[in-house]
Formats: C-alpha cells, sequence, structure tokens
C-alpha cells in the first residue's frame, strides 16, 4: 500500500505524477523573511497549494469510484447533503481515519467505514466539514507551509504559487501530518458535527458513539505509540471529555441513545457478568 499523508482531523491519521519545480532561491532572505512571505500567502495562493496537494493524493492511494461498495455506501451517506462546494471521496485504505482540506476535500478511510454506522460517519463528515468551515484546515496548512521544506520555495515564488515537486508534495504532507488543532478547535468542529446530524434529521448521539468506539480503539492498542492508530489519538486528545460532552448534549436535548446500542451494550454487560 502506498503511503499517505493526511490532514489531522476525525477524523478528521489523522489525516496528503512528478513535476519538478525549480526556484529562483535569494540567499539574503533571512529566516524571518521568509516565515513572513508564507504568513501572508493570499487565499489564492493557498488554494492553488491545496489543490495539487489533494490532486497528489489522490494520485497515491486508492480512490474508490463507480460501483466500489465504499463508494456506493459513501453516495448514499451523503446523497441528502448538500454537497456544494464540497469533494467528498472514500480511499480503500485500512487506516482508521478521515480529513478535509480547505478546498472542501473530504476524504474517509475505508478502515473508519468498516467500524462506523451511517450515522456515525455522517457525524464524522460534518466535523470535517466544521473544520473547513471554521477555516481551521486553511490555518494548518498554512502553518505547515511555514514549517516544511517549501518555505524557501514560498519565499522566492513572488505573488503566485508555484509548481510543487513530488518530493516536496511529501514533505507537506509530513508537516500537515504533524499539525495538530487546538482542543478549543476540535470542540467546536464536534459540536458543527453535531449541529450537522440534527440539521439532516439523524440523531446526532452518533458522535458521542463515533468517538466511542475510537476510544475503545486506543484502549486495544495500550501503549504502542508507533502505531498508526496511536498516532491518531495524539492528534485528537481528550476522547474521554468530547465523549462527556456530546452524550451530554444530546441527553439535554432530549435525544435517546440508539436502541440497538443500547441492546449491544446490555447484551455484553450480561456476558461479563456472567464469566
Amino acid at each position: 500500500m502506498k503511503q499517505i499523508f493526511t490532514l489531522t482531523a476525525v477524523a478528521i491519521l489523522t489525516l496528503c505524477g512528478t513535476a519538478h519545480a525549480q526556484f529562483n532561491l535569494n540567499k539574503a532572505l533571512g529566516a524571518g523573511a521568509k516565515a513572513l512571505q508564507a504568513a501572508t500567502l493570499s487565499d489564492a495562493q493557498i488554494e492553488a497549494y491545496v489543490k495539487e496537494y489533494i490532486d497528489w493524493l489522490d494520485q497515491h492511494n486508492p480512490v474508490c469510484e463507480g460501483d466500489d461498495p465504499y463508494a456506493v455506501r459513501l453516495a448514499k451517506i451523503t446523497e441528502k447533503i448538500n454537497t456544494d462546494g464540497l469533494n467528498i471521496k472514500a480511499y480503500r485504505v485500512v487506516d482508521v481515519n478521515a480529513f478535509a482540506c480547505a478546498d472542501g476535500s473530504v476524504r474517509v478511510f475505508a478502515g473508519l467505514m468498516d467500524i462506523m454506522s451511517d450515522e456515525e460517519i455522517l457525524g464524522v463528515i460534518g466535523h470535517e466539514i466544521g473544520h473547513v468551515m471554521n477555516k481551521d484546515t486553511k490555518d494548518a496548512f498554512r502553518t505547515s507551509l511555514m514549517a516544511s521544506a517549501l518555505r524557501d520555495g514560498i519565499s522566492s515564488a513572488g505573488g503566485t504559487a508555484a509548481k510543487l515537486s513530488d518530493s516536496q508534495l511529501g514533505d507537506l504532507g509530513e508537516a500537515v501530518t504533524n499539525s495538530k488543532f487546538s482542543q478549543k478547535q476540535e470542540y467546536a468542529a464536534d459540536d458543527y458535527g453535531y449541529n450537522f446530524l440534527k440539521s439532516h434529521g439523524e440523531n446526532p448521539w452518533a458522535m458521542a458513539l463515533a468517538f466511542k468506539k475510537l476510544k475503545e480503539m486506543e484502549a486495544e492498542m495500550g501503549t504502542d505509540k508507533t502505531s498508526k492508530v496511536q498516532q491518531l489519538f495524539s492528534t485528537h486528545p481528550d476522547l474521554d471529555n468530547r465523549i462527556q460532552r456530546m452524550t451530554e448534549r444530546a441527553t439535554a436535548d432530549g435525544f435517546e441513545r440508539p436502541a440497538e446500542v443500547e441492546a449491544a451494550a446490555e447484551a455484553n454487560a450480561e456476558t461479563a457478568v456472567a464469566e
């Protein structure tokens, strides 16, 4: 399986053709000036870099299309939402993850779809869209440009976005993967996902239940800090608090926890007692 570098968001490791770009590097530019140039990139430049980045990711990962079961299921899950300005696809990779880019591209991994219900997946998508709407993804991408080896090229490119090479996109992907959203940003995206589910007629309990599944996976992985799953949790901290927030909000709003989940929980409890 080809290596993937992704934005860290739910969803979401977290969690992006070869074209060689030649930059006229100005050695006289200090590090501060280079950082300033990256920090003042226009929205048009950011959009151009984001498009190149997501296109590169799609080229280097198996996109589910046509009658692929994951593509069919994702289309059904999203058929009721307004996808204007969004580009939602699934990657056939085993990682439990999803991510969004500042241009409205949302990618959901098959590994996540395998363990979550349709409602939970929709909640994850809503969470990722929340990061886009709150401009978290744009800010994270801008910061990643500043942190990666691209900062020199950005400084020398003038007012236009320069074409990036495969290795430069890889460097950018690594910087994006290592970026983290703040607790405030995560909570805001959680709330967006919660409201997203409500506005589309779904039980927002799905947010808490999705996080519970991630928490259970975290427990199963133990202390293996090298695993991809464990790296995911390092970028999405405080799952217990987030589960509690979503649980309390759904309860306060009068939503009942899905019956099938309650039944399964009771069955597991009875089995544990019997043992």
